[in-house]
Order: C-alpha cells, then structure tokens, then sequence
C-alpha cells in the first residue's frame, strides 16, 4: 500500500484544465475572502488581534523518533521548541489561545493533528520538524503545501508523510488519499485564500532564522498531508540537519532551542502585526547569531541590475535544478533574469523599483499566463532580501 504522490511535473494544459474544472471553487474562494477582508477590517476597528488560536504541531513522537543524528532525534528537539514557542506566545499575548497537538512525548497521527487545528478553529498552524540529508547539509527551511521543484523537496515530503504507516492501521486509510499534480492544484485553490498568508509567514520565519545565522534555504511547497488537511494559513518548518554534527550540537542545546523558538516568535508577531496593522514588537530580545565554521556561500548568478540603493521586486516564475537557456519556450517569451540559490537556478521576470503593488499586479498576470505559482521576490545590490524588509525600505 502507497499512497500516490506521482511525479510533480505537470503541463500548462492539465493546469489550465483543472482551473476550468474548479471554477466554482474560485467563486467561493472569492466570496470567502470578501467575507475575511470584512471581518479584518471589523477586527482592527474594535482594536483585538485578528489571530485568536494558535495552534503548534511538533513533528513524531512516541514511537516515532523521526529523523536522527549521532544522539538526538527529530521528535526531542521539535517538542522542546514547540513548548518555548508556545509559552512565549501565551506569555506575550495572554489573549492568544495556544493548542499543541502534543505537549508530552506520545504519537499522535497525521489526520489527527490537522483535525485538532481545524476543531479549535486556529487561525495559524505551524508545524515543526527537523531535516536528514547528507552529513554536509545544512540551515533551515520553510513549506507551505504546493508542487515540489525539486527531488530533494520530494523527498522530504515523503520522508514526513511516511510518519502513516506507524499509525494503528497502518495508513490504510489513506490508501486513497491523492497527492497528484491535480489534486495538489485543486485543493490550493480551495485554500488560496490562505496561501499568500502562508508564503507571508514563511518568509519571515525565513528573515528570522538567517538574523539569527541560520543559513537561509528559502521558502519552498510541496506535498505535506498535514498541510494539505488544515484549513488556515499553515507552514511546515525544518529547522535544521541533524545529520548535520554541528547543526546537531545547536539544535540539541537547550539555549539554542531557545533562541530557534524566539526567532519564530518574532516572526508570528510580524505576520500579526501585518494582519492587526500595527507595529508594536513584544517580549523581543536581541538575536545572537550562530555561525557555522565551513559554511557554503551562496552565488549569485547574474546579479539583478539595481539603481543606486533602491529596493527592486520582481516576480519569480521558475525554478530549476539546471541552467535554463533565457529564450527558452519554457519562458513563453517572457524577459526573465537568472540567479542563483541554495545550489538551484530560479528565474524572476519584471522590473519595479520600490514598487511592490507593481510587483503584485505583474505577479497576477503572470499567474493568467500559465505561471501559476508566481511570486514576488525583491532584491538590493544584488542580494535577494526579505519582503517584509523590502516593503518597508520601499516605503
């Protein structure tokens, strides 16, 4: 028994093909967010917080370790960042509900833990997890559900999903469940109301990490059934190689864990900040970077062209494993840029000078021409920053 996830590769015209067929979906999805835009506007009028429950997943427990390095493993070290977390949240915002779906080392199944976010109606689910690799990967990263670009993106998703089999029946009951190319699109548009949401928080979880020295992997999607179950803004964190031995010894250290679940604080307060339209920060303590010794730098390949110190966006609408020509018919005759990150080729089309709205808008027909899951990336001297950085220097 498998559940299937087939290869995540998938043509404009079985795209295209599934938007027609959840048109429906979209009317809803626009009623719906018509609906939340209100109910934001109400919130912030009446002065409370938009986020009223959170809820904290750390990955495996019990009788899954998950992954593991030379004397730690995933199911420790995510539950003691899950429990720091959550006190800071609950200690900073005593108005904030706080659920976990484990607080205590039991297993607890991968429906389940999407069924407890949804039952307590959270309005932010972060999911924390702890990446294998070879013994020379390292730094963190951020999902949010959608294709994998990439075999190693795959792989992490069937690693974490694997979690199933160790459930009382043995993943039977998702012998059906469809991880296809289509279902994966179909179930973002039912969703999309979230997903911008979702890219929001991650990149600030990102912003966060590399403040802290964290070697920055990005923001990336791909097939986690967890994610693909909860019905709010949600983010699968992997927050560093523990077969990695000196991302081990920081992740197992208790301070260290503390600073990891401060850097995800900061982050959530942002992201509410962004909903509540304020700019308050509380409870926030300087960060101390970590530095690994033998780090591997990041090229960029091709540096975006930018005027003086002036924040560029630009819209991102590919990325590849290997050089991509730049007239290919790949591009549908779209100008696009090279550069170069955590050892992909990713392609960015458009030019706006401190102009994110401009961005935003270009992002949209991007997506009508086929590139569905196009997002706005900025850029200064050459260096792709943060948005939440670049939309503030822009102003």
């Amino acid at each position: 028994m498998k559940i299937r996830i087939q290869s995540y590769k998938i043509t404009y015209t079985q795209a295209e093909k599934m938007f027609a067929i959840n048109r429906i979906h979209a009317i809803f999805i626009v009623l719906m967010l018509f609906t939340s835009v209100n109910s934001i506007a109400q919130t912030e009028e009446s002065g409370l917080s938009v986020i009223k429950t959170v809820c904290i997943d750390a990955g495996h427990g019990g009788k899954d370790p998950g992954c593991h390095g030379a004397s730690s493993n995933e199911k420790t070290v995510c539950l003691n960042i899950a429990l720091k977390l959550g006190a800071k949240i609950k200690s900073t915002f005593p108005g904030i509900k706080v659920v976990y779906t484990r607080d205590s080392d039991v297993f607890v199944e991968l429906d389940d833990r999407a069924k407890i976010a949804n039952k307590n109606k959270a309005d932010l689910f972060i999911c924390i997890h702890a990446n294998s690799a070879a013994a020379g990967a390292f730094g963190a990263e951020t999902y949010v559900l959608g294709l994998h670009r990439t075999e190693s993106q795959q792989k992490i998703a069937e690693r974490e999903n694997s979690t199933i089999y160790l459930e009382a029946d043995g993943g039977e009951k998702y012998k059906d469940f469809d991880l296809s190319p289509d279902a994966l699109i179909a179930r973002q548009l039912q969703l999309a109301i979230f997903l911008d949401q979702s890219i929001s928080f991650a990149s600030k979880l990102q912003g966060e990490f590399k403040k802290l020295g964290r070697y920055d992997r990005g923001v990336k999607q791909a097939g986690f059934l967890v994610l693909y179950k909860t019905t709010m803004p949600s983010v699968l964190i992997e927050s560093g190689f523990l077969t990695n031995p000196e991302e081990e010894r920081f992740l197992s250290d208790t301070l260290s864990q503390t600073k990891m679940a401060d850097a995800m604080f900061v982050a959530f307060q942002k992201y509410k900040n962004e909903l509540d339209g304020v700019d308050e920060m509380k409870g926030v303590k300087p960060t101390v970077p970590f530095v690994l010794q033998n780090p591997t730098p990041v090229v960029v390949n091709e540096p975006v062209v930018v005027v003086d110190d002036k924040v560029i966006f630009r819209v991102q609408i590919e990325t590849s494993e290997t050089k991509v020509a730049l007239n290919s018919s790949r591009f549908k005759g779209v100008q696009v840029w090279e550069y170069q990150q955590d050892k992909l080729f990713k392609y960015t089309a458009g030019t706006f000078e401190n102009d994110y709205e401009g961005a935003t808008k270009f992002k949209n027909e991007m997506r009508e021409k086929g590139f569905q899951y196009a997002f706005v990336v900025a850029f200064q001297n050459g260096e792709r920053i943060s948005l939440d950085k670049a939309i503030k220097l822009a102003k």
